[in-house]
C-alpha cells in the first residue's frame, strides 16, 4: 500500500519521477553478464586443475567437485564446447581449448589477486579464499590494477 503524501509535499514533475534508469541498467547488464562468465570460468578453471592433478577430466568429476548433477555438469560442459573453450573425447572426459585454458589462467590470477588483497587487510585465509570465489569474477580490471598496486606499494614498504 503507498504511504500516503502530505497535502503540502512538493509533487516531481513527470520527467523527475524516477532517475535516468541507463547507468543502473548498465550495471545490473554487467553483473549478469559477468555471472553468466563466472560460471564458465569456474568450469574451465576446475577442468584445468583435474586435467593437471590426474591428466583427465570426466564429467562424473567434474559434477562432483562442482557440486552439482551429472545433467546439470553436462550442460555446463555442452556449452564449454559450444563457446569453444572445450571439447570432449569418447571414454577420454573433457579437454580445454587454448581459449579454455587461457580463460582458466586468467580466472586463476584473478582469484589469487584478490585473496592477496583480503588477506593483506586481514581477512582469515579461509574466508579469504571464499569470499575471492564470488569477487573475482565481478572485479573489474581497473579494480585489479589497483589491487596489484595496493600489495606493491605493501611489498615495497
Amino acid at each position: 500500500m503507498p504511504v500516503p503524501m502530505p497535502d503540502d509535499a512538493p509533487q516531481p514533475r513527470p520527467d523527475e519521477a524516477t532517475p535516468d534508469p541507463a547507468p543502473r541498467s548498465r550495471r545490473f547488464d554487467q553483473a549478469r553478464k559477468a555471472q553468466a562468465q563466472a560460471l564458465l570460468e569456474d568450469y574451465t578453471e576446475l577442468i584445468d586443475d583435474l586435467l593437471a592433478a590426474v591428466g583427465e577430466a570426466r564429467v562424473t568429476e567434474i559434477a562432483a567437485h562442482m557440486g552439482v548433477a551429472h545433467p546439470t555438469a553436462t550442460k555446463a560442459v555442452a556449452r564449454l564446447k559450444r563457446e569453444g573453450l572445450a571439447v570432449s573425447r569418447p571414454y577420454r572426459g573433457v579437454f580445454l581449448t587454448d581459449d579454455g585454458k587461457a580463460m582458466a589462467d586468467r580466472a586463476r590470477a584473478r582469484h589469487r589477486m584478490v585473496v592477496d588483497v583480503l588477506r593483506a587487510l586481514g581477512v582469515p585465509a579461509e574466508v579469504a579464499e571464499t569470499d575471492a570465489e564470488g569477487i573475482e569474477h565481478h572485479v573489474s580490471d581497473t579494480s585489479l590494477r589497483a589491487f596489484a598496486a595496493f600489495l606493491k606499494k605493501g611489498e615495497d614498504g
